[in-house]
């Protein structure tokens, strides 16, 4: 079978050969890190004083069943049984008050209505105005054809949304789905997410937490399954060309070549890079002495710190605050002070508590910039030269930058060098309808 070097150790360069070694290609993958998943991994920290070092994600990650093709890769690696998923979604008010999120009686997409007329953070006119724009996406998600040009403010605010139903509901679920603020959000990805996530299907919308850290998820007993895949760690890829990858300055020939890198990387590779911009996602770590929270997780109304998540006993949370400009010139104890003076709002026990230990995680290119009109940018895998073809998040998928738009990416890739050797395949799952 032909021999298939990937330059990128991440979701996309991961499932493009967990692809193409399911379909009997050798396989060689190029990761310059000395662990696998990108920016979807894990890492050891030191530990407190005399305790040894503590294994974090870098920023918690989440799922949701529609995400069809991420599952498919955790299948194909056999680590599908690590993901745990939720039915409900807390919403926490200041001061503590808990609404909660549930599927109901009725069928899709009418199975949130139990739910709506029961929580407690919006009004009756905000439910109304999320009503008629539910119906209204709906309706719309196939017939308007602006929706890569406007932001999905402009569109929430043509369906006269009230200013607290964009705050608590659209803003705090969309903004964490897709890592943009609302008036730098195409609407087409804001569409995206609530049909696939919440409207096509009455379980769509569960959500899935690893159990496991991260980077266990790749770990070596997962691709000795395949059989042939050959990992090669802290090993940086120079260049791409027709003829190779450069590395450590010797070039290594194959059939065919996948590059997986950030975009910000394809110049340096030798490659034509979209002109795309990023968005920041930033992660808080906190230990404390005591329980906090019994909930699994929860959306932070009304504050800077956007989710939070329980990661162990309720005395380790994380919290996540995406499309975190704002945060980016603050120092990291003024992160931490922020982050601890908004948990008092919503968790009373955060004030008897003593915080044992910090740690804050900023990714300034955490993924691309969704923004309006930025859909042409992305290319797709198919390169001008016709045995390198590209994967990545940022690539022209369908979905905006998250997990299941990488293994999209990669699994299209996948696909392009099949049709290349002749030997066609098709790996990528369909979307939910």
């Amino acid at each position: 079978m032909p021999r298939v070097l990937i330059a990128g150790g991440g979701l996309a360069g991961l499932s493009a050969a967990a692809a193409l070694a399911g379909a009997g290609f050798e396989i060689d993958l190029f990761e310059s890190r000395p662990f696998l998943g990108g920016r979807a991994t894990s890492y050891a920290i030191p530990g407190a004083p005399g305790a040894e070092a503590e294994t974090i994600d870098n920023c918690q990650h989440v799922l949701l069943r529609c995400c069809v093709n991420l599952l498919d890769f955790y299948e194909r690696l056999g680590v599908r049984q690590h993901i745990r998923f939720y039915r409900e979604f807390y919403f926490i008010e200041p001061g503590g008050r808990v609404s909660t999120l549930r599927r109901g009686r009725f069928p899709a997409p009418f199975h949130f209505t139990d739910s709506f007329l029961t929580m407690s953070f919006l009004d009756k006119t905000d439910k109304l105005a999320i009503a008629r724009a539910f119906l209204a996406l709906q309706r719309e998600r196939t017939r308007r054809t602006d929706l890569e040009r406007i932001s999905m403010l402009d569109w929430l605010l043509q369906k006269r949304q009230t200013p607290k139903a964009i705050d608590r509901f659209w803003r705090q679920v969309l903004v964490s789905a897709v890592n943009e603020d609302l008036d730098r959000m195409a609407a087409i990805h804001g569409f995206q997410v609530f049909w696939l996530g919440f409207l096509a299907r009455n379980d769509s919308y569960e959500m899935g937490i690893p159990t496991v850290p991260l980077a266990e998820l790749y770990a070596a007993e997962a691709w000795q399954r395949l059989g042939n895949v050959r990992i090669h760690l802290r090993c940086p890829v120079d260049r791409i060309a027709p003829e190779g990858f450069t590395i450590e300055g010797r070039v290594e020939p194959a059939d065919y070549y996948i590059c997986a890198l950030p975009f910000e990387r394809l110049e340096a590779a030798g490659l034509a890079a979209p002109r795309l911009e990023h968005s920041p996602i930033t992660g808080i770590h906190l230990w404390f002495n005591r329980e906090i929270t019994t909930l699994p997780h929860a959306t932070l109304l009304d504050r800077t710190m956007q989710w939070m998540f329980n990661k162990g006993a309720g005395r380790y949370l994380q919290l996540v605050v995406s499309a975190s400009r704002d945060l980016t010139n603050l120092s990291r104890q003024d992160i931490i002070d922020i982050a601890i003076g908004d948990l008092r709002l919503f968790f009373p026990r955060v004030r008897e508590a003593q915080l044992l230990k910090a740690h804050v995680v900023k990714e300034q290119r955490a993924t691309f910039s969704a923004a309006p009109e930025t859909e042409s940018l992305r290319p797709d895998p198919a390169t001008p030269h016709a045995n390198i073809f590209l994967a990545g998040d940022w690539t022209r998928t369908g979905w905006p930058a998250t997990m299941e738009g990488a293994v999209r990416s990669g699994y299209r890739a996948a696909e392009a060098v099949a049709a290349a050797a002749g030997k066609p395949a098709r790996f990528l799952v369909p979307d939910l309808t």
